[in-house]
């Protein structure tokens, strides 16, 4: 299995929404594979949908800052993996 890589951290979450800000600091696509870890929260989700100043967005690059909707809680300075 490919070594996990750190592609970004979350910089803020929206709860009524369920999403979470990533500041990224690699390239993401919709379609590819996210771990997000901290605290005691560690999970995998496929990245369904993501949006750059709410424009809905296939890709990002580095430094971009990516709304993703999270399946769990986040919180700030959480650390996100492409797996």
């Amino acid at each position: 299995m490919a070594k996990e890589k750190q592609i970004g951290v979350v910089t803020n979450y929206f709860d009524h929404v369920k999403a979470a800000a990533i500041k990224l600091s690699a390239p993401l696509k919709v379609g590819e594979k996210i771990k997000i870890t901290g605290g005691e929260t560690d999970f995998e989700q496929e990245v369904e949908s993501m949006q750059i100043q709410r424009k809905e967005v296939q890709s990002a690059k580095k430094g971009d800052e990516i709304g993703l909707i999270v399946e769990q809680k986040v919180r700030k300075d959480y650390k996100v993996f492409k797996i």
